[in-house]
């Protein structure tokens, strides 16, 4: 029964060893950074181009680069839609730089509330890569000015955004964000947020995010 208790603890030890080893590789600290730029082409159309830059792996290395091109339609002050092309060149799980050509559809929706904002997206991907898929994508936000005496010309913002896709058939994916949108003038804003990502099929799925978004409208 002596020579039993070390050995418990021997391979107790080794599985939780192994466990904490598996929940680490699982997870990531990552900085995303994004440059918008919007330029108006007439009356309820916008010209649309994003480049991103995402560094993962405990933000020690590139994971992800990508460019994007698209038009944003405002029918009315309340809704936008907007199809857009994103060329991606993304780290996969063996570490090697693949290709993705992705074509979205967005919608978003802001309701007509005065005291705070709220706004829902509907994304629609399609992802040409080996093997291509398509995914939805849902998102609330909710937005309230700050005071102007703590940060002027700022807001306060969080939101959920769930992923559905069709290489999973499932719903895979939540994001959590939280941050500060803030103008700085009136052709340059930044958001500075915070996003939680988790996802039981990509690896690392589990993301721990710092996102710096700069918004130039010409």
């Amino acid at each position: 029964m002596k020579r039993l208790v070390p050995a418990f603890f021997l391979i107790a030890l080794c599985v939780f060893g192994v466990r904490a080893q598996l929940i680490t590789d699982d997870n990531d600290v990552q900085s995303w950074n994004d440059v918008q730029l919007t330029a108006p082409l007439g009356k309820n159309f916008d010209f649309y181009t994003a480049v991103t830059m995402r560094f993962g792996k405990n933000v020690s290395r590139l994971n992800d680069g990508r460019f994007a091109l698209g038009l944003v339609w405002k029918p009315t002050k309340a809704l936008s839609i907007m199809p857009f092309y994103w060329y991606i060149d993304a780290r996969n799980s063996r570490s090697q730089f693949r290709v993705e050509h992705r074509f979205s559809l967005r919608a978003t929706y802001r309701f007509p509330i005065k005291k705070f904002g709220l706004t829902h997206r509907s994304t629609y991907e399609y992802r040409m890569r080996t093997p291509s898929s398509w995914r939805y994508r849902a998102g609330l936000t909710f937005e309230k000015e700050l005071p102007k005496k703590f940060l002027p010309q700022a807001k306060f913002f969080f939101g959920d955004e769930v992923f559905y896709d069709s290489a999973t058939g499932r719903f895979s994916r939540n994001r959590f964000s939280i941050g500060v949108n803030k103008t700085l003038n009136k052709h340059l804003a930044v958001d500075v947020y915070y996003m939680r990502q988790n996802d039981g099929f990509s690896h690392p799925g589990d993301l721990n995010t710092v996102w710096v978004t700069w918004r130039v409208k010409l």
